[in-house]
């Protein structure tokens, strides 16, 4: 397994290094502004090669810091959409970089009006553990398309992930572009407190708050993609089978170490037990054995491990069952650090995994009387990053649509919506704020400036005091009413 430990000497090297790194892109930036459109798409192209150039050492690292990681599950949820993610952008990236005519009113007349959309200076990203390529590389796209210059900071738990990535983006950019930090809590606390023009921080609910209060000491804009508890409801007139089929890769997908897995199932009242049947047949065929299986990913360290076991016993003390799926025998998956997707039916609001996002293959199934019941359970709780419905019904779809609150939807597919490229992504209230993707992450971290723009009649000068002169009289006569 890999050691996911940073010394106290090598967090000072990395903290000195955030502050040298970050002042020299800020003088970099100073003495070029503003990247034109081919300057911007070269880099994007130069970032795609590059990747692409390392992939297999990439996937490699990635299963070594995991201890296990599928190379298929980072090949489709972190590979494939950031070069998704490029292709899209450079597609479109002269048409965002366009400036947007707007009105001028009569009384401003002869003059026109604009809004360009102007590169911000330099982005912090800060990246969590779990898709370290996707939520870096997907952000870095994001700010290139914009002209900016990144900085960012990687999770102390991938460092194999982190060493390829530094010599394959040293091998693109210079460090006054872009650059990788290391290091622990310490850095990352030291590196939310610079005066970033724009901070992008993925991660926990609780680490997003001091973040953002570390922001807010700069008046840094912070975009955070938190998590929550994301819901799925199933309708009572779906076939269980068929809705299981919608749900289960983005449970297993990265052993449900993922911020839009499905947290927890409503199901329809007398309907458990099939969902249980239906969860065992699915995982089984996907999963023949699982300690052995490589395409089945390891939790990423002892200490996740351990918190996903003991919130396991908590529940199970509180008095729900416990239904492991597969025939692997505990000590076999403990020693190769995987859990089973697992079931947790008879759940309470005081257990743990109730409480907190679970972030692993756990899942609680709560049953609900009617559907009003589902949305009012939903409501009742912090809104989340995602919420799933299992329903062909149009009318519960529109209802479920309208009457709850999440960060994205999906109706009969689950965590799909991350890698669509024309569509924000992005939390609401505790589950985050703001928006990156495509077009909605060029807006994210550019300015738009607003630009009037006068020729030489000054008709200005015609409303200059005093003020009881005829065109007052009639500019009020016109105007205030």
């Amino acid at each position: 397994m890999a050691s996911n430990s940073y010394t106290q000497a090598d967090d000072r090297g990395q903290i000195t290094l955030v502050d040298d790194v970050f002042q020299l892109q800020q003088a970099a930036f100073k003495q070029q502004p503003y990247l034109e459109a081919n300057d911007r798409i070269h880099d994007l192209q130069q970032l795609k090669k590059a990747l692409l150039g390392h992939q297999q050492e990439l996937v490699q690292a990635l299963s070594e810091d995991f201890g296990c990681r599928s190379l298929d599950d980072s090949k489709m949820a972190d590979l494939m959409p950031t070069v998704m993610g490029i292709n899209y952008a450079i597609k479109r990236l002269k048409k965002w970089m366009k400036p947007s005519k707007r009105h001028v009113g009569v009384l401003f007349q002869p003059a026109s009006g604009y809004v360009m959309y102007q590169p911000l200076g330099v982005i912090g990203i800060i990246t969590p553990w779990n898709y370290p390529l996707f939520l870096s590389l997907g952000p870095l796209t994001t700010a290139l398309a914009a002209g900016n210059r990144a900085l960012i900071k990687m999770s102390e738990f991938t460092p194999k992930t982190n060493a390829v990535l530094s010599k394959m983006l040293g091998s693109i950019f210079s460090q006054d572009k872009v650059a990788i930090i290391a290091g622990g809590p310490d850095v990352a606390a030291h590196f939310s407190r610079q005066p970033f023009d724009h901070l992008l921080f993925t991660g926990s609910t609780r680490v997003g708050k001091m973040v953002m209060a570390a922001a807010a000491q700069n008046l840094t804009p912070v975009t955070l993609e938190l998590g929550g508890k994301s819901p799925t409801i199933i309708d009572d007139t779906i076939a269980i089978k068929d809705a299981v089929s919608r749900l289960i890769l983005g449970k297993t997908l990265n052993a449900g170490q993922t911020c839009v897995a499905p947290d927890y199932i409503l199901c329809p009242k007398g309907r458990i037990e099939e969902l249980k049947q239906a969860f065992a047949d699915w995982f089984s065929k996907m999963y023949p054995d699982i300690a052995n299986n490589k395409d089945y990913t390891s939790i990423i360290n002892e200490a996740q491990f351990e918190r996903l076991t003991a919130w396991l016993e908590d529940a199970r003390e509180k008095g729900a069952e416990i239904i492991e799926l597969g025939d692997d025998s505990g000590a076999a998956c403990k020693e190769q650090r995987k859990i089973p997707l697992t079931l947790v039916s008879g759940v309470s609001d005081d257990m743990t995994l109730m409480q907190e996002e679970i972030f692993g293959p756990l899942l609680p199934i709560v049953e609900y009387d009617s559907l009003d019941d589902a949305i009012t359970y939903v409501n009742d709780r912090p809104r989340p990053l995602a919420l799933y419905l299992c329903s062909f019904d149009e009318q519960v779809q529109q209802k479920v649509l309208q009457q709850t609150h999440a960060g994205g939807v999906c109706l009969n597919e689950s965590a799909m919506q991350v890698a669509q490229d024309d569509m924000p992504f992005g939390g609401v209230g505790p589950s985050g704020m703001g928006h990156y993707h495509g077009h909605e992450g060029f807006l994210t971290l550019s300015k738009a400036k607003s630009v009037l723009k006068k020729g030489k009649r000054n008709s200005s000068s015609l409303a200059f005091p005093p003020y009881d002169k005829l065109v007052h009289k009639l500019i009020y006569k016109l105007f205030l009413r």
